[in-house]
């Protein structure tokens, strides 16, 4: 009932569930714990997230939060299309500074797993996209952290061009990824 791949950097997973399509439609089951565990996904998701980005070229990242309140996130979209990126924030790991990109939306049904250690954003394809995300802490405004978007060391390929990126303000001003952590 669940398809797992492995990313360029291992501990990242794209998450496919079955869809299963009838005269009404379509039904997957998105997450089921058992299933998760099969799979060596053994993370206990506390709340659910849900945005909404009206224009196409909206980035809502990078973004993580600091032990003890760190998280990890499976995120899909019920409407429209992202580029979800992921970028490795643990030091020891051999893939430290690297990040890994995959298109999800809500016709491929693709989910992404992003564990602690990771920085996590996204920029909208498509106008009106939603995107759903479960995470293992709550949120702590205190543990919150970033990494500006555009940081020319971890030269993310944006789908936008920076001064046509729509940004939060906190978004336009998040440290470099050497001075974030």
């Amino acid at each position: 009932m669940l398809d797992v791949a492995s990313t360029a950097i291992p501990d990242v997973k794209v998450l496919l569930p079955k869809s299963f399509s009838d005269a009404r439609g379509t039904f997957s089951e998105t997450w089921n714990a058992a299933r998760f565990v099969e799979h060596g996904i053994t993370m206990n998701f506390v709340q659910d997230n849900q945005s909404c980005s009206a224009p196409v070229g909206t980035i809502r990242g990078l973004h993580f939060q600091s032990p003890p309140k760190a998280q990890a996130k499976v995120v899909r979209v019920i409407r429209g299309r992202i580029l979800d990126v992921a970028v490795d924030l643990r030091r020891a790991s051999p893939t430290y500074g690297k990040w890994v990109a995959e298109e999800l939306s809500a016709q491929n049904r693709k989910q992404l797993l992003v564990p602690i250690g990771f920085a996590h954003g996204f920029c909208t394809l498509e106008p009106d996209s939603e995107v759903l995300y479960k995470v293992t802490a709550p949120y702590s405004p205190e543990h919150e952290r970033g990494i500006l978007w555009s940081d020319p060391a971890l030269a993310i390929p944006w789908p936008v061009a920076p001064e046509r990126a729509i940004l939060s303000d906190r978004d336009r001003v998040h440290p470099l990824f050497a001075a974030a952590l």
